[in-house]
């Protein structure tokens, strides 16, 4: 069952100059192992962090490294979530999140999915009818 839905798109050229006159940004908004990707990587990034709390529907108490975006090794994106991020992430029940980025013509975009757990069919024994 889907726990939440969130979308959030980001100006390519407006990050741009926020992440030039403010650098202390990428420290702020990105773990470590996020940094040093470019400028359009890191757009998306942060709007996928944006759309993770919209599909969480709380953000009370996140910190922008609670929600770091990581990849697996066939490049597919996913979050790994600490703190607030994970809390908030359990108690709604959202055991499984979704998420795909884009960035082209100038805007980067990030959607999340987030759902609860797939629920396990009862069993039906001999003569448990159809």
């Amino acid at each position: 069952m889907i726990v939440g839905i969130g979308v959030d798109v980001v100006d390519l050229a407006r990050f741009e100059r926020a992440v030039g006159r403010t650098p202390a940004l990428r420290e702020r908004l990105f773990a470590e192992s996020e940094r040093d990707r470019p400028l359009r990587s890191l757009a998306g990034r942060f709007a996928a962090k944006e759309a993770l709390m919209k599909a969480l529907g709380d953000t009370t108490g996140i910190r922008w490294h609670d929600m770091v975006v990581t990849a697996d090794a066939d490049g597919d994106p996913s979050f790994r979530l600490s703190g607030a991020a994970k809390a908030i992430a359990e108690r709604r029940g959202a055991a499984r999140i979704h998420l795909t980025m884009s960035h082209d013509a100038g805007v980067a975009i990030a959607m999340v999915v987030a759902e609860t757990a797939p629920e396990t069919a009862p069993e039906r024994g001999p003569g448990a009818g159809s």
